[in-house]
């Protein structure tokens, strides 16, 4: 039951990962455009196009920008948006004086907004790229070359967006999958650190009160044993549609062992949270579950205390559910948010429920 051990050292968050390698696919087509646009700036100015000279510096910069305060600052300078600004008017201004030899920059740089910009903001910029595109075609090619060009192009930007749009699709799905218990559906341990870090800093930085609950099914083993494993899943599933229907949309329910769950309530006391354990359990033991089975739980209670851990906090709520345990099963515990004095009886309260 020693949810502290279980856990171990703190898991990487998905979302954070996913964010990684977004962060990553920035950082690489910005250095690569750079590598690509910076000795055009040279052959641009040799040919006298002191403009498109400019322009291109000025895109060779805004990626040496990004790709700097990616590095060193972490952040994404003016969010890419100045990608597209930039892509546009050099490929059309490019295409217009050198021809095709302009032209076939239009094609990479219509890609890579896909990939630098939310999607929305993806396809209205390539609308106008190609917009762009086929008004400079239509002025400097033959109308064959320009309904070539403009289909081309504009077939180049639809398959990058069905790309862009399914690896999207797929890594919402993967980071669902990756924070989600596949049975209950309820957060699993891999954002459990974050979560409780991000309480412990909103009490720190804003003085706001915090409590976890930690819960666990008495006896629950002997529910698998008696009527089998897949009546012990439907009966996590039942609970946690009993467990969701008393709480509030800020907070956030974790099975974090077989049978233990963990829920985290921002802006609740140890008393506010003492009554919602207790309620809790009465949802539970209040009425069996698939029909015969009765079911009870026991739970803690524990607020977050100043300048402690989330590891700290957890191991205090777990010490509380472990003593819930020994007394007696089916009552709620709260935990002390410091420890007692010599010679005290610890400020723990038990809390048994009503059968």
């Amino acid at each position: 039951m020693n949810t502290s051990t279980s856990i171990g050292s703190r898991s990487t968050n998905p979302t954070i990962a996913v964010l990684g390698f977004k962060r990553q696919l920035v950082y690489h087509l910005h250095f690569w455009a750079f590598v690509a646009v910076a000795p055009l700036v040279i052959v641009q100015w040799q040919h006298h196009h002191f403009l498109l000279s400019a322009l291109l510096i000025l895109f060779a910069v805004n990626a040496l920008l990004v790709i700097g305060l990616l590095r060193f600052r972490d952040t994404y300078f003016l969010k890419g948006r100045l990608f597209p600004l930039l892509a546009v008017v050099c490929a059309a201004y490019s295409t217009a004086i050198n021809g095709h030899a302009g032209l076939y920059w239009a094609y990479p740089a219509a890609s890579a907004l896909f990939f630098l910009l939310p999607l929305r903001e993806a396809v209205a910029s390539n609308i106008v790229f190609v917009s762009v595109m086929a008004v400079v075609s239509f002025v400097k090619f033959p109308e064959a070359d320009f309904w070539r060009i403009t289909f081309s192009l504009g077939l180049t930007c639809l398959f990058s967006m069905i790309f862009a749009w399914l690896v999207g699709k797929l890594q919402n799905e993967l980071t669902r999958l990756a924070t989600t218990d596949p049975l209950t559906g309820c957060l699993n341990r891999s954002q459990l650190a974050d979560v409780l870090n991000s309480q412990i800093q909103m009490q720190e930085r804003y003085g706001r009160v915090s409590s976890l609950v930690l819960l666990d099914l008495d006896y629950f083993k002997m529910i698998n044993d008696q009527w089998g494993h897949l009546a012990g899943d439907k009966v996590l599933k039942e609970m946690t549609l009993r467990l969701r229907k008393r709480l509030r949309e800020s907070d956030q329910l974790f099975r974090i062992g077989g049978e233990e769950f963990m829920i985290v309530l921002p802006e609740t006391s140890t008393q506010e949270g003492n009554l919602l354990a207790l309620q809790l359990l009465t949802s539970i033991s209040a009425r069996p579950f698939l029909d015969d089975i009765k079911v009870t739980a026991s739970a803690s209670v524990a607020e977050v205390s100043k300048g402690e851990t989330w590891s700290v906090w957890l191991n205090r709520a777990d010490q509380a559910l472990y003593d819930a345990k020994s007394r007696g099963r089916n009552q709620v515990v709260s935990a002390a948010r410091q420890p007692a004095p010599e010679n005290q009886t610890p400020d723990e309260s038990a809390t048994p429920v009503a059968s």
